[in-house]
């Protein structure tokens, strides 16, 4: 998956993407690196919000989303611009209804 899909980077996100036809799947990661469990189970949550915003508009494929350390610094609006940069960047979001 990791070899075979391609990333995106940003300030408080990582997004691995598989392109694949009728699958979607996604996954959310946070490691001890963000701190204690409360805050690591509290990044996914802001991660998976965000996702469920967004999902209508993907494209079919899998989906890995990692925590950076920073993303329980970073405001809501902030988190939400970097979701849309590494997703633009991976051109995962469909263009129009007839995709």
């Amino acid at each position: 998956m990791y070899r075979k899909g391609k990333d995106a980077h940003s300030d408080s996100v990582v997004l691995f993407f598989l392109p694949a036809n009728e699958i979607h799947k996604v996954g959310f990661t946070a490691t001890k690196k963000i701190g204690n469990a409360v805050k690591r189970n509290r990044a996914k949550r802001r991660l998976r919000a965000l996702f469920r915003e967004f999902s209508p508009t993907l494209k079919d494929g899998t989906y890995i989303f990692v925590a950076k350390q920073s993303i329980n610094e970073v405001t809501h609006q902030k988190l939400k611009n970097d979701f849309q940069k590494i997703l633009n960047r991976l051109n995962t979001i469909k263009k129009e209804p007839n995709d």
